[in-house]
């Protein structure tokens, strides 16, 4: 099982706030309960979009917090390929959804169906073969 992050589940992680880093971690926890060997995952576009408030804020202790949480070894990448990028627009024109989940949902659904996308977006669910957990 791999857990896919979206932006929305890494700041609510990593920036600490209450009760929204509790619960990330609960959840977190529990499917690793189930899950021994729980990997997880990240695109690009994650990276970003986590990194854009600490860099204008000139916050350099969150920042240093996203590139620990980002440099970690175990981490699997996701990349915006060509492929990547054409379910995006499928997903998009089909579900609704604004291009940066469009994106993370054709990142996630790489995975194949061994995942769970943990993000605080419902409107992840209006795509079909996404295991959401939402926060």
């Amino acid at each position: 099982m791999i857990a896919f992050f979206d932006a929305s589940a890494l700041i609510y992680l990593i920036e600490g706030a209450e009760p929204f880093a509790a619960q990330v971690r609960s959840r977190v926890a529990a499917v690793a309960t189930q899950y021994p060997d729980l990997a997880l995952a990240v695109s690009r576009l994650s990276w970003l979009e986590c990194r854009i408030r600490p860099l204008r804020r000139d916050d350099h202790a969150t920042l240093a917090a996203y590139d620990a949480f980002f440099e970690r070894p175990d981490l699997i990448w996701l990349e915006l390929t060509r492929d990547v990028v054409e379910l995006a627009t499928v997903i998009r024109a089909r579900h609704g959804l604004r291009t940066p989940d469009a994106l993370q949902a054709a990142c996630c659904l790489q995975l194949g169906d061994d995942h769970v996308l943990f993000t605080g977006d419902d409107a992840f669910r209006r795509v079909a073969g996404l295991n959401v957990n939402r926060l």
